[in-house]
């Protein structure tokens, strides 16, 4: 019966999303399900049971009348035809977005650690370099960094413009491919939680060895240079995790959203509608910088003050005023 279930959500995927077409599509299933069934129980084989029924009730052009969809089904008025993305091609989709994703993080991180080399230049012996020198060391070990950084995001941007056509384009999943997509991503979702979690926690203690290292009351260049470096090293590393498993995650959900909700199609992904979409643009654009600047704005304090015993408050404050504006100006229908 899965290759049944299959055929027939193929058969519907680009029928507008509609309670007749949801009807008719039941009905069909039932239809189909009684035949296989009444088969069976005449000996036949399941290939053969299969063969049959997909022959008696796979042309849905016949069928539409008595299902009441004929208006549905009728070229004029059936939503927009979309090529369908094989299960080889999503594959490939992913694993070109791990890469992206990979490329993408590690540039970042190697933009955070840029700083490390005029912290660390400091430290140099006179003996060895003067002044000047070790700030030139230092300074081109920050543009070297970077350098590197923007290579890697200019192959990633060139990874993510081979399949800038799934934007350009419509483009579908089937049934099986949905399904596999889904399975792909329920099995990356402890992966996923556990890289978010260890990220957002170093990002949260970067701070730890500054304090044991200011506690100890070393005063030389060298624990000044280690205690700031380690704080970019733990952000940096914190940073590659967050950004790196996000990007992989949302590959999941683009190819899912191929798939939209007024099509018979969006029946068989998840439901984007978990998304909080806000029509007024500012609260929009305010709202997709929030949590970053709410992070910087705890770093900043932090830093500043060294009060970590009260800075922790604005996190809190922060998902109470989030809560508030999702509730009051969001839509999580995306109406």
């Amino acid at each position: 019966m899965e290759t049944i279930k299959n055929y027939l959500e193929n058969m519907f995927s680009h029928l507008p999303n509609t309670p007749e077409v949801q009807k008719a599509k039941y009905e069909l299933y039932q239809m189909m399900e009684d035949k296989y069934n009444e088969l069976i129980s005449e000996g036949k084989s399941d290939n053969e049971a299969i063969g049959i029924v997909i022959s008696e009730f796979g042309n849905l052009d016949e069928l539409a009348d008595s299902l009441g969809i004929k208006s549905f089904v009728d070229p004029s008025q059936a939503m927009p035809a979309a090529k369908t993305l094989s299960r080889e091609t999503a594959a490939a989709f992913l694993r070109d977005s791990a890469k992206q994703a990979y490329l993408t993080a590690f540039g970042v991180l190697l933009c955070i650690l840029a700083s490390l080399g005029p912290i660390f230049s400091e430290c140099i012996p006179r003996s060895l370099a003067s002044p000047d020198a070790s700030d030139a060391i230092g300074i081109t070990f920050l543009f070297l960094c970077v350098a590197v950084a923007v290579g890697f995001f200019i192959f990633s941007g060139s990874i993510s413009s081979k399949w800038s056509y799934l934007k350009q384009e419509p483009y579908c999943i089937d049934f099986e491919t949905a399904n596999w997509v889904i399975e792909r991503k329920e099995s990356y979702r402890s992966t996923h939680a556990m890289l978010l979690t260890v990220g957002i926690m170093l990002c949260i203690l970067c701070a730890v060895p500054a304090i044991i290292i200011s506690s100890l009351n070393t005063k030389s260049t060298f624990a000044d240079s280690l205690s700031g470096g380690l704080v970019l090293v733990f952000i940096a590393i914190g940073v590659f995790m967050i950004v790196f498993t996000n990007m992989k995650k949302s590959s999941f959900d683009k190819l899912l959203s191929l798939n939209g909700a007024q099509t018979m199609g969006g029946n068989f992904v998840p439901s984007q509608n978990g998304k909080v979409h806000y029509e007024n643009p500012v609260v929009a654009a305010i709202m997709s910088v929030y949590w970053s600047t709410v992070t910087c704005i705890y770093l900043c304090w932090s830093f500043i003050t060294f009060d970590w015993g009260i800075t922790w408050i604005i996190w809190p404050i922060a998902a109470i005023i989030n809560s508030l504006v999702e509730n009051l100006l969001g839509d999580k229908h995306g109406n």
